[in-house]
């Protein structure tokens, strides 16, 4: 067969689409919105902190892509909405992937956390990822994703959602909820042109865990890793492209640990 015959190979080019991050402040969610906006994409980085996503956008646009900052509140289902509306006035369409990625930790031994502490969690972890999906999906298909397959629903969650992690029994629970959240809404939208499907990261060092892996007790857990090591955000580049391309199309439900081994 020659190159000419060939069949083409799926890539990962999002020109044409629009993907919407959240958490994408800082972290992940920031990384996320530069590789996307690098493989054509427009690209909207949403967070409460809305002042802080301008490094974002201009990184972005100075490297010629197109990029929006929009403030959302995950836990409210009323600035979710206003935020997708805003989406669709600015370029004209809703975002056909999405992104949901907001999370947050509080650290905790189950008998020492208070409710108030395990509601945050849960509000932003779980009702939050929620809302933003729920919201994505309603769009896609009212913009015709039953007849394009083009809608994409990445759910951010974590070595955590499988691994028991120490003093972090709500964050693994509420991680845990999304995981299965995933499959549940990826059967519920088979039909409509929607996959969803869930990344479990490994431990990359960022804004929201810096200060405990670089203690002491953080370094020892590192040390028992099967390879000894923390992830870099570059290591997940790959199936968060995969995921929001055409690649993916006949992938949904799935539960991805990309995490070096550190669940072993």
């Amino acid at each position: 067969m020659t190159a000419n015959t060939a069949k083409k190979q799926p890539a990962f080019d999002l020109s044409g689409r629009i993907v919407l991050v959240t958490g994408a402040s800082s972290g992940l969610g920031a990384h996320f919105a530069q590789i996307y906006a690098a493989a054509g994409a427009r690209v909207v980085l949403a967070a409460r902190r809305v002042d802080r996503l301008a490094t974002g956008v201009e990184a972005i646009q100075g490297a010629g892509g197109h990029a929006l900052a929009i403030e959302m509140d995950v836990e409210s289902e009323a600035s979710v909405i206003a935020a997708y509306n805003a989406i669709e006035a600015t370029f004209g369409a809703a975002p056909d992937s999405v992104v949901a990625n907001a999370g947050i930790n509080l650290e905790g031994m189950a008998v020492d956390l208070d409710m108030a502490a395990f509601d945050q969690i849960m509000n932003v972890n779980v009702r939050g990822v929620f809302i933003t999906a729920r919201e994505g999906a309603r769009r896609m298909i009212a913009a015709g994703s039953t007849k394009t397959g083009a809608g994409r629903v990445i759910l951010i969650a974590s070595l955590g959602a499988t691994k028991v992690l120490p003093g972090l029994v709500t964050y693994c629970t509420s991680k845990a909820a999304v995981a299965m959240m995933g499959k549940a809404m990826a059967r519920e939208w088979a039909n409509k042109g929607i996959s969803v499907n869930t990344l479990c990261p490994g431990y990359v060092e960022t804004e929201l865990n810096g200060e405990w892996l670089n203690s002491e007790g953080g370094q020892r857990m590192i040390k028992g890793f099967p390879r000894r090591r923390l992830m870099r955000e570059t290591d997940l580049d790959a199936a968060a492209l995969w995921l929001a391309s055409d690649a993916s199309q006949f992938v949904t439900g799935g539960t991805f640990g990309i995490d070096d081994g550190q669940g072993l």
